[in-house]
Order: structure tokens, then C-alpha cells, then sequence
């Protein structure tokens, strides 16, 4: 093997394939993330709460059991503050 393929033990064709991939995937999270806002400043010119939203997004990824537990702690922390 060349210098230039291997170096101290790393495969530099390998490495490059892999970093090059990560790049390729950053370029499109950053265009879904743009999409993303794009999609909230339509919510927002709707007249929509975007902070809440936001909220039900957070939700609605959590199956039910996992919600329930959440709402049972929640309910359970308020309480000790008095704030229910």
C-alpha cells in the first residue's frame, strides 16, 4: 500500500468514503431543516401558535404509554409545588 491509501493504519479511501457520506447527509438535513422553518412561518402567518405546535409535534412521538407516564409525573411534580 501507497502513503497516500493508507496512513498509520487508516484505509484514507475509506475514511474519505465515510466522511463524504456525513457531508452528504448534512447537506440534506440542513435543507430539511430549512423546509422545516418554512413550514412553521406558514403556521405562524395561519394565525397558529407555533410554540404549541411544537408541543403536540413533541407529543404525538411519544406512543401512549409513554405520554401517560409523562402526564403522571407531570401531575405529580405540580402537586408538590402546589400549582394544581
Amino acid at each position: 500500500m501507497t502513503h497516500e491509501t493508507q496512513h498509520a493504519g487508516i484505509a484514507a479511501g475509506q475514511l474519505k468514503a465515510f466522511i463524504e457520506r456525513v457531508e452528504r447527509v448534512q447537506v440534506e438535513i440542513d435543507d430539511l431543516n430549512q423546509d422545516k422553518s418554512e413550514i412553521y412561518s406558514e403556521i405562524k402567518s395561519a394565525g397558529f401558535d407555533v410554540k404549541i405546535v411544537k408541543e403536540i409535534i413533541k407529543i404525538r412521538r411519544k406512543d401512549y404509554s409513554e405520554r401517560q407516564e409523562h402526564d403522571a409525573l407531570l401531575e405529580t411534580y405540580l402537586a408538590a409545588l402546589g400549582m394544581v
